[in-house]
């Protein structure tokens, strides 16, 4: 019995833990493959874009609008993600990769928080290497 109640009360924890690397999954395909609109899923209400030198918050449609443009002049070729990791309260996570696209490489920063009970990009950049 106690076993049964010790499974009950874990698998919430394992299925949020499944979700939310599977968000990141999804958002690695998304980034990889330069489907904004796959990404903008993903967006909170309000993202900050940063594109080398120009960074912005732009509402999530904006966003989308501006990752789209990204795309379009950087074609990307693959994505793979070198780093992630969460704070300490679980509250927030990152991913750092390396896009390869048309124009060269660039290093890209997710940065996630909780907001209405799952994980939404905060703050999305584009670093040229």
């Amino acid at each position: 019995m106690k076993n049964f109640l010790f499974v009950i009360f874990l698998l919430p924890a394992i299925a949020m833990v499944d979700a939310d690397e599977f968000n990141l999954e999804a958002i690695s395909r998304a980034i990889g493959s330069g489907d904004a609109e796959a990404l903008g899923q993903y967006f909170d209400t309000n993202v900050e874009v940063a594109v080398m030198d120009s960074e912005k918050t732009y509402s999530k449609t904006d966003a989308v609008k501006a990752v789209k443009d990204f795309f379009s002049k950087n074609a990307p070729k693959s994505f793979k993600q070198v780093h992630q990791g969460a704070s300490k309260g679980q509250d927030s996570q990152y991913c750092i990769g390396n896009l390869v696209a048309s124009s060269g490489t660039f290093r890209v920063y997710v940065y996630m928080k909780v907001s209405g009970g799952k994980y939404l990009i905060q703050e999305l950049r584009f670093d040229k290497e």
